[in-house]
Order: C-alpha cells, then structure tokens, then sequence
C-alpha cells in the first residue's frame, strides 16, 4: 500500500509531463488554444476523479483496519452483568446469638425492609426450649436487581440452663445444606441448582465488657471451618467509646488466643483498595446498634434511639460501626463471601465427603469400593443393628415381664392381707355373737326359773299377736282415710 508522499509525489511528475506534452514553440491559433484548453479539462477531471477514488480507498482502507483490530471479547463483561441481572443473587446470612440483643432489628435495619414483622416475629419472640433453626426467605429488589436473602436465626440459642451441645442444630443445618448442594451437583441433569448454602453468619456478642464467654468460644471454635463468621458486638450503645474500643481488643486478642479463624478480608492488588480494606478491617468486631425507628436530628429525620442523654444514630461512624458493616456485607464483599463459602468451606466438606472422612476427622465409609461389596457391608450392617435391635427389644420385653410379675405378686399380697383381715374380722364378729348367744341363754334360764318354764313362750306369743293388731289397724285407719 502507498503512502500519501510517495501518491503526491507522482501526480506532481505526472502533471508537469502533461504541461510540457501541450507546450508549443510558436504564436497559437484561437482553435489550439481552445483545443487545448479542452484536452487540459480533461486530464484536469480525469485526475479530480482518480483523487477521488484515492480518497475513498484510504477511508475504506482505515476502516477496514479498525475492523480488523476489534475482535469484540471487551463485550463480555456485558453479557455476564445481563446474565447476572436477569438469573438473580441468592444470599444466606445466619444470625446467631443470645435472645435480646437485637438480632431481629439490625436486619431489618440493615436491608431497609421488614424481614421481621408482626406477622413473623423475631427470634426473640419465638423462644424455644430447645435449640432450633428456622429460615426466612424474601425477594428483595433494588435498581433490576433481584436479591433473594434468606435469614437463619436460631431461637433458644444460649437460654438454657444446660447450654451443651446447644451448637449441634447449627452445624447439622449448615453440613445438611452442603449435602444437598453436593448431591444437587452429582444428578444427571443439573440445569438449576439452587444455593442455599450459608455464606455468612454474624455471631452476636453480648456487651458485658468482660471478654468472650465460654459458649461464645466454643461455638465459634466449631463453626469457623463450615462458615464465614463475623463477630458483633451488640447494642454498641450501652458502651462509652473508651469502653468499646477496649472490649474489641479483648475479644479480639481472646479470639487469637483460642485460634479462632474469623472471616479473612481479601487482598488487592491496588494500594488505594488495601488502604480502604485495611480501614475496614480496623471496624473488627463490629460494634453496631440496631433501630427501625426515625428520628429527628437538627430537622433532619435519621435512623437511631432517643435517650434522655441524648440520640444514638444507627448510620453514623462516630456512634457505631452500622455502616461500616452493611457496607461490607452488601456493597464490597458479598460475592467474597459467596466465593470463600464454595472455594474453601463447601470443597472442604466436600473433599472429606468423597475420600470418606466423617465431620470428626475419622474415616468413614469410603464410596469408590465395589458396589457388590458395598451391598455387602450394607447388609452386614443392617444385620448387626437388627440383631442389637432385637437384643434391645427382648431386653425390653423382659423388663416389662419383669415388672409386670412384681406388679402380679404385689396385689396378690395385697389380696392375701384382706382376705386374712376380713377372716380376722368374721372370727371376731363370730365370736361376738357367740358371746351374745351365751348371755342370753343364761338369761333365759334365769327368766324361766322365776317366771315358769312356758312363761317365756308365752310372752312371745302375746308380742308377736299385738304386733298382728296393730298392724290391721294400721290397714284399716288407711283405708278409712282413703274411702
């Protein structure tokens, strides 16, 4: 391809050839002059209209470079935002704690929605005697963009007298979400996997000012390995800002003592986004405060609580760290904390699953074997627990025959004592009348004597008639008082 030097460079020869070609020596005529002003306007057009064409040819040429430099991959970005958009976010956040310390309203307060309502009360509202996971799960929209948060609480945690093992419920729902996640992915067809993994769970701290508590290490201790924890310290507002910076680096110097992994904030490669990052990990422990209400501050209506000392704003860094958190849970490190629960958590879980690693670290069942050999296994496995069922059911059958022959022998002694007791009875009552008996034949002989042998009969026998009259007389005074 010609260069614009090398195309001046040649019309210009070839314009001074053409000059001399129409050059004469002599006087003109009238008739070469016009005919050679003619041939002059057409060599003149003709080369008009060839850098014409020239003109265009580098246009289209030019063009035809910048189409050939665009590919069109810089588009991407693009098409994965409009899938994004149009597929939707799932988000699971767990909110653990103690009742009372405003776990219901720093959600609501946090997603500016009524996750919590009268309808479906807070976890506080719901307390159990037993530890017990529940879900809520609402679609939330915000500029196109769908986000469908479900929200974990565990009603009863920590309200017991007896708090042991009161964490098992927390780890059984979040091992039994990637179970389902794990056998969703191993299907044949696999065309919608919902996630409903736990991504995030925000363990609220009592503010006692004394540090962590046994139950608050030991729940920590089991659960940061299964899920991204981000420790809190609740109803920040009952703390002078002495006393919350103290309790924060308590809490985080116990938290290094007892090698609790907590969620790890990313590093950048920009040193404007780690000097960002660094600020934002300095907010560890959140200490937040929580409030649906609006108040108003120098004519202006804000989210906060109104104290006699004073007002307590819930989106102001200078009385607690809300927005410090919101901000890193909405609006910079959701997706790290979707991608640190399936990159580290779920294939942690996952690698101890298939290479036969229980939860405990002790090997399990290992799933690769012979699936001959696995029906075997099963079946010796099925015969052992029926042949202990079966022990357990005859060591129950005979308890019961056992009490039941207690119970048998215990009324048959009781039987036994009141039949002993009312043959006691009859005797005395028998020897009673027998005594009676006595008595009166001794009267009687007595009577006899002094009255005469058949005085006694007689006696009887006139009793026994005037009994026979009065009653007549009974019968006829009835009739009479009838007729």
């Amino acid at each position: 391809m010609s260069s614009p030097d090398v195309d001046v460079v040649s019309h210009q020869t070839l314009s001074s050839k053409r000059d001399l070609f129409l050059r004469q020596d002599g006087p003109a005529s009238p008739i070469s002059n016009l005919s050679t002003n003619i041939i002059k306007e057409n060599f003149m057009d003709r080369d008009r209209d060839m850098m014409k064409e020239k003109d265009e040819g580098k246009e289209s040429s030019s063009s035809l470079n910048d189409m050939q430099d665009y590919v069109g991959f810089a588009n991407l970005p693009n098409q994965v935002y409009r899938k994004a958009v149009k597929r939707g976010f799932n988000f699971t956040l767990m909110v653990v704690g103690e009742s009372g310390l405003g776990k219901s309203t720093l959600i609501n307060s946090m997603f500016l929605s009524d996750i919590y309502s009268n309808e479906y009360p807070g976890p506080a509202h719901r307390v159990k005697e037993t530890v017990q996971v529940e879900t809520t799960t609402v679609l939330l929209t915000e500029n196109g963009v769908n986000l469908t948060l479900t929200v974990v609480d565990t009603p009863g945690f920590g309200d017991a007298v007896d708090n042991n093992e009161c964490w098992q419920p927390v780890i059984t729902y979040i091992e039994n979400k990637y179970e389902e996640y794990l056998n969703a992915e191993s299907r044949v067809h696999r065309d919608a996997i919902v996630d409903s993994r736990v991504h995030c769970c925000l363990y609220f701290i009592a503010p006692s000012g004394h540090g962590l508590k046994t139950l608050d290490v030991e729940f920590m201790k089991r659960l940061h390995d299964k899920v991204n924890i981000v420790p809190l310290i609740a109803k920040a507002d009952t703390m002078t800002s002495e006393e919350c910076v103290l309790f924060k680096t308590t809490i985080l110097n116990e938290i290094e003592h007892n090698q609790i992994k907590i969620y790890k904030f990313p590093d950048f490669d920009t040193d404007e986004e780690n000097k960002v990052h660094r600020a934002m990990k300095a907010w560890v422990p959140f200490a937040v405060v929580g409030s649906n209400t609006l108040v108003e501050v120098n004519g202006k209506k804000v989210r906060g609580r109104k104290y006699p000392w004073g007002i307590a704003e819930v989106e102001n860094l200078e009385h607690c760290d809300f927005i410090a958190l919101r901000n890193m849970m909405i609006r910079t490190h959701m997706q790290d904390l979707i991608d640190v629960t399936n990159n580290v958590h779920y294939e942690n879980y996952r690698h101890q699953k298939l290479a036969g690693v229980g939860a405990d670290g002790k090997p399990g069942a290992i799933p690769n074997k012979n699936p001959l050999s696995r029906m075997e296994e099963e079946k010796k496995e099925h015969d052992l627990k029926m042949k202990k069922m079966e022990k357990e059911m005859e060591q129950v059958f005979e308890m019961k025959v056992k009490e039941k022959l207690l119970k048998l022998k215990d009324s048959e002694s009781d039987l036994q004592c009141r039949h002993e007791q009312m043959n006691k009875s009859l005797e005395q009552q028998r020897q009673e009348l027998e005594e009676k008996r006595r008595i009166f034949e001794k009267e009687k002989i007595v009577f006899e004597s002094a009255n005469g042998e058949d005085s006694f009969h007689r006696m009887f026998v006139d009793t026994n008639s005037k009994e026979h009259l009065d009653g007549k007389m009974k019968k006829k005074g009835k009739k009479k008082g009838l007729f």
